[in-house]
């Protein structure tokens, strides 16, 4: 029942996790708002000199703290440093990795720096925004090494700064460390999940199906074999005659009920869909399961046939506790209803879908402004790179540049460092008003909301929000893809080129001539 739905359960939350992650969220604020009188209570009695993450219980703590400090554990496996100038955080024995948060990198024992507790700042090129890959390989091994190349870096001398790993943007919440507090106890053994025989994207199926939710359950429970029939109550120890309540020919299993009692088999008669309920009956009952799923992907089917399934169960239930037995051409009527008023349910209601964006801006009511195009891509399990086109007002191209990128990154954070690029590259050339176009939604909201609160390049969002402060003249804005796609020809180049450097291919001669 406490396993999540993804997983085959019931999605119930496991009361001790549960508790932990409330307790988190405690220390949590205690650690972000240091000024609250709750912090400045702690701190004055349990680490006047030192911090919330070092403080100890000492001698006869209140009941609080001890509580406090039991989600202090959570708290702590789930925070990591994020990388500004690496000077706050241990490269030895803090948690500043994404990818390795819960299993810490390999380092090579034979060389360890003189202190025995460096920050990450030494493997850092000061000043470079990149890291120092020498001292890597020589220190790592090859995957904590990708790992860590993967992270992008501020040029300018940020902070480090604590966020919780567990959350896109870097904020914490309960329900990240409740699932995190249940995948430590699973590591730890403190709990057996039995094994189901579906895997996880079959279960995303059952889930998603477009049905009403009671069904899901219903076929929830189906697929688990846990429906209370007279086979399951048997063994349970319940005390039930072991017959079919509705046919009294034979030991009720869900086979029997749903497969081969008179009343189903008339219900699939009548309701046309014989030929399925004959095809399903003629295999085993896990068999009959998987041929089950593989009707989600024909939704008005996958309902109709679930729906038969539910009138079999209500009709048995019927019997069972109100000793009503309905007709077959009154159970088809109730089918009908219901199936009627299942497919006019706003099944996918509190789903949010994507308004369409505009495609495109044009240069009506813009003087002297030049436009500043930019676009990244990635080779999976290789590199990454960009492109960057310096357009006029008249959009005639002035400059073309490519970038590369010698690490593994997801979309979001090359398409930053492209950006990145782009302004200092503007800056470098003298252009201070300029509009920088790109079709990354999602960063481009976020630097225009002055959001820098993000799990991954929330440093480097922060220090492109910096440069967009000290110079008004810069602003980012959304294009759609097909307005950006010389850009976007100039990345797909600059991928197609690693590892030559930037500076030894003409793109702008290049594309002039593709133009």
């Amino acid at each position: 029942m406490c396993k999540s739905k993804h997983d085959g359960g019931m999605g119930f939350r496991r009361f001790e996790q549960f508790n932990q992650a409330l307790l988190a969220k405690i220390g949590w604020r205690i650690l972000t708002e240091p000024d609250s009188l709750l912090a400045q209570v702690y701190r004055g009695k349990y680490f006047p000199n030192g911090t919330f993450l070092q403080a100890t219980a000492r001698s006869r703590p209140s009941w609080g703290w001890q509580s406090v400090l039991f989600g202090r554990q959570l708290l702590e496996r789930g925070l990591r440093w994020q990388i500004g100038n690496g000077k706050s955080a241990s490269l030895l024995h803090s948690n500043w990795i994404p990818q390795l948060q819960l299993d810490p990198p390999v380092v090579n024992p034979v060389i360890i720096p003189d202190g025995g507790d460096p920050p990450v700042a030494v493997v850092i090129c000061e000043g470079e925004g990149r890291w120092d890959e020498q001292k890597l390989s020589q220190w790592f091994d090859p995957p904590s090494c990708r790992a860590i190349k993967s992270i992008p870096l501020p040029r300018e001398n940020l902070e480090d700064k604590l966020i919780w790993n567990a959350t896109a943007d870097g904020l914490f919440s309960v329900k990240s460390a409740y699932h995190l507090a249940v995948d430590l106890d699973k590591r730890g053994g403190g709990w057996k999940a039995t094994v189901s025989w579906m895997d996880r994207a079959s279960w995303i199926r059952v889930w998603n199906a477009n049905i009403p939710p009671k069904l899901k359950v219903f076929v929830w429970q189906i697929l688990n074999r846990v429906l209370p029939t007279t086979e399951a109550l048997i063994g349970k120890r319940v005390p039930v005659l072991p017959r079919c309540p509705v046919c009294w020919d034979n030991l009720e299993t869900m086979e029997h009920l749903f497969l081969e009692c008179p009343v189903a088999r008339t219900l699939w008669e009548y309701s046309g869909l014989d030929y399925v309920g004959e095809g399903l009956a003629r295999h085993t009952f896990p068999l009959f399961l998987k041929r089950l799923l593989a009707l989600i992907s024909q939704p008005q089917l996958f309902m109709a046939v679930v729906g038969i399934l539910w009138r079999i169960w209500r009709s048995r239930n019927w019997v069972v506790f109100e000793g009503k037995q309905f007709g077959i051409e009154a159970l088809m009527r109730q089918f009908h209803q219901q199936y009627e008023e299942w497919v006019r349910l706003p099944v996918d209601k509190g789903r949010t879908l994507l308004a369409p964006v505009e495609e495109g801006i044009g240069m009506d009511g813009i003087g002297g402004e030049v436009i500043c195009q930019w676009d990244g891509g990635i080779r999976p399990g290789s590199h990454a790179a960009g492109g960057i086109v310096l357009l006029s007002p008249d959009r005639m191209v002035l400059l073309v540049k490519g970038v590369q990128f010698p690490f593994l990154g997801d979309p979001k954070t090359v398409e930053l460092l492209v950006l990145r690029e782009a302004i200092l590259w503007c800056l470098e050339n003298r252009f201070t008003n300029v509009r920088f176009e790109g079709d990354a939604k999602v960063i481009i909201d976020k630097i225009n909301q002055g959001n820098a609160r993000d799990n991954r390049v929330g440093a480097v969002l922060e220090e492109v929000l910096q440069y967009l402060r000290f110079h008004p003249g810069l602003r980012v804005r959304f294009v759609g893809r097909s307005s950006n796609r010389v850009a976007h020809m100039v990345a797909r180049k600059a991928l197609s080129l690693y590892p030559i450097a930037d500076r030894g291919f003409n793109y702008q001669a290049w594309l002039l001539s593709r133009m």
